[in-house]
């Protein structure tokens, strides 16, 4: 074969992954419109600009957390502590920020310690799947359970409460007047996640390792470093998640990110991240964590209790992978 003619393959097939992944990102926002416009016929006072800003202040959290979870799933990795990993990094952000008996440092210094803490517990991930070469689902596992005890261990089970307002203003103040700060900093790290999963060697470097981690590690990759390294990112996007939560009434409560993370595998995978790994899309993940957020505030909105709400979300994690199951079964047959 000619070195045009594999030129003019790879052109084409290049062609149809990018129509293969732009018609799957116009899916699934056509999914949350139908979601939106569903709950504005059945939910009282639905349709209001307020409540379509709170969703999108709301989901900053979730949103922000599956950013980095985006990386990891993208290595046909899992990340099961994200949610009481949240949990610690909040109990961390009390402990530097909080009054006495706690640190009370400066705003600064609290929040680079905090996001290091989160750096932290992503980079034992790495090196436990990486190093110690324990499954994904095993060591993450055991970070869930760990993280859980120590938030409750630090804070002795206790709330702690962050009266700085400079802190709360992270996720209340409004730069631009009527919008929360903490929409603008989503919109903002869902910029810089995409432009590291796509103009950066540990964004294409997560892509291989999902595609094809062999052929990865056989083309002079070190594979147990980036893949360590996406925890690492994992991490970091997890503890400004978990800013922004501790943030929005200035507390923290340290069971509180129990089950988070099946909000954030769920958003990550509706938006067109496979669980197989090779594929990955951060407006996607955007998209699914507001489809998150819209049915939890339109099942509140229309009395539905609680544990019907959780009901909801099991339905979605289990039609999001029953989806992306039948993606990689067309894709393996074309």
């Amino acid at each position: 074969m000619s070195t045009a003619a594999i030129t003019k393959k790879d052109v084409n097939s290049s062609g149809k992954n990018y129509l293969k992944s732009s018609l799957q990102q116009i899916f699934v926002f056509l999914a949350l419109v139908l979601i939106y416009l569903v709950f504005m016929l059945v939910a009282p006072n639905f349709a209001t600009m307020g409540v379509a800003l709170d969703i999108l202040s709301q989901s900053a959290y979730v949103g922000v957390m599956a950013l980095g979870a985006t990386f990891v799933i993208a290595t046909a990795g899992i990340d099961l502590s994200v949610g009481t990993g949240m949990s610690l990094v909040a109990v961390a952000a009390g402990v530097f920020l909080a009054a006495d008996p706690w640190l009370n440092l400066p705003l600064g210094a609290g929040l680079i310690l905090t996001i290091l803490v989160g750096a932290v517990i992503g980079l034992i991930n790495g090196l436990n799947i990486s190093v110690l070469g324990l499954p994904p689902f095993i060591a993450t596992l055991a970070m869930m359970m760990a993280a859980r005890g120590l938030a409750l261990v630090v804070s002795d089970k206790q709330t702690i409460s962050i009266k700085n307002p400079q802190y709360t203003w992270l996720f209340n103040g409004e730069v631009i007047p009527g919008i929360k700060n903490s929409i603008l900093l989503f919109l903002l790290l869902a910029v810089v996640a995409s432009v590291m999963l796509n103009k950066t060697l540990l964004g294409r470097y997560a892509i291989a390792i999902g595609s094809n981690e062999e052929a990865t590690r056989l083309s002079g990759v070190n594979v147990r470093f980036w893949k360590t390294m996406v925890y690492v990112t994992a991490g970091v996007f997890m503890a400004l998640g978990a800013i922004l939560y501790s943030a929005r009434f200035g507390f923290v409560q340290p069971a509180e990110g129990v089950g988070f993370e099946l909000n954030v595998i769920a958003a990550v995978v509706i938006g067109g991240t496979s669980l197989a790994g090779g594929r990955a899309n951060i407006i996607g993940t955007v998209v699914g964590a507001l489809i998150m957020e819209t049915l939890r505030k339109g099942l509140q909105m229309m009395g539905i209790a609680q544990e019907w709400q959780l009901v909801a979300t099991g339905v979605v994690v289990l039609l999001a992978v029953f989806i992306d199951n039948v993606r990689r079964a067309r894709a393996a047959a074309v």
